[in-house]
């Protein structure tokens, strides 16, 4: 009888990876995008992944205008919290959070969005603000049927993720917020410019290998993951982070624009406030040691 049950549990198994191998190659390779072959993929594989993990594509028409796409759980546990990621500038769900959708989705109830002009979301409508980016987060998990749910944010999805939980407090249970300058005053943002010799623009949206490197180096803590890799490689990437580039050169402009908010910063009180100064490694190296930046 256990022989049986063990035979037919391989029979359901391997058809259901089979299926799952299938559905994530045609969905990736054979897209009508311009994205090299070589990250079509990766981004199948890294697909993959995340199926394996519980988690499934999804894309959202919150509008005739506005589409927002997601990686979110298949089965929603009620034992299990809402957890929402949002990733930072130059990246997608698929490829900022490889190394924590696994243990996480045994944990919580994940969901992954892109925001607007990364990945698979998009929008038509002129607004670049990280507000706009919160309320259309905020309507696409209605849409999902999530009403409740904790915030991670880092770097430009920390922004995202604080006017969301400003905006939803009886939505939004928890926060954490990783690598951001929300509260940098000017000054700050002049002295780090100075520090780095080069305009933000140019770092955030690299236009050659070498430019790339440099946004890895500023961003990652004692490792270069592109130490070893060529240069023709690395175009690729840039090519891959130049889609949407006028878009995404809008969304910095409005943020390095806020002035005003950056002198005064709305209270919400979902977050526990871990203080450290800016440029400090030791500051935030507990969430470096978590995995999570």
């Amino acid at each position: 009888m256990a022989r049986r049950s063990l035979l037919w549990s391989l029979l359901l198994f391997y058809p259901s990876i089979i299926s799952l191998i299938y559905q994530t190659c045609s969905s990736e390779l054979f897209n009508s995008d311009r994205l090299p072959i070589t990250f079509k993929f990766l981004a199948a594989f890294l697909g993959l992944y995340f199926r394996l993990c519980g988690l499934s594509p999804c894309s959202i028409d919150l509008d005739d205008r506005t589409t927002m796409h997601f990686w979110t759980t298949n089965q929603r546990r009620p034992d299990k919290p809402d957890l929402v990621m949002i990733h930072g500038y130059g990246g997608s769900a698929l490829w900022q959070f490889l190394g924590q959708v696994g243990p996480l989705s045994r944990a919580f109830n994940v969901h992954l969005p892109d925001l607007l002009f990364f990945g698979k979301s998009h929008t038509k409508w002129p607004e670049r603000s990280d507000i706009f980016q919160a309320k259309c987060l905020a309507e696409g998990m209605r849409r999902l049927g999530v009403n409740r749910y904790s915030l991670y944010g880092i770097s430009y999805g920390g922004f995202v993720a604080y006017r969301l939980a400003e905006m939803c407090p009886e939505e939004v249970a928890k926060v954490v917020i990783v690598s951001s300058g929300i509260i940098w005053t000017e000054d700050q943002k002049r002295e780090l410019l100075i520090r780095n010799g080069r305009d933000a623009l140019e770092i955030l949206l690299p236009e050659t290998p070498s430019d790339l490197r440099l946004l890895v180096t500023l961003s990652t803590y004692k490792s270069d993951p592109f130490k070893w890799v060529p240069d023709f490689i690395l175009s690729r990437f840039v090519q891959v982070i130049s889609h949407y580039r006028k878009e995404k050169i809008e969304l910095v402009e409005s943020l390095l624009n806020k002035t005003a908010y950056y002198s005064d910063v709305p209270l919400i009180t979902q977050t526990h406030r871990r203080q450290g100064k800016v440029g400090d490694i030791k500051g935030h190296r507990s969430c470096c040691k978590s995995g999570f930046s």
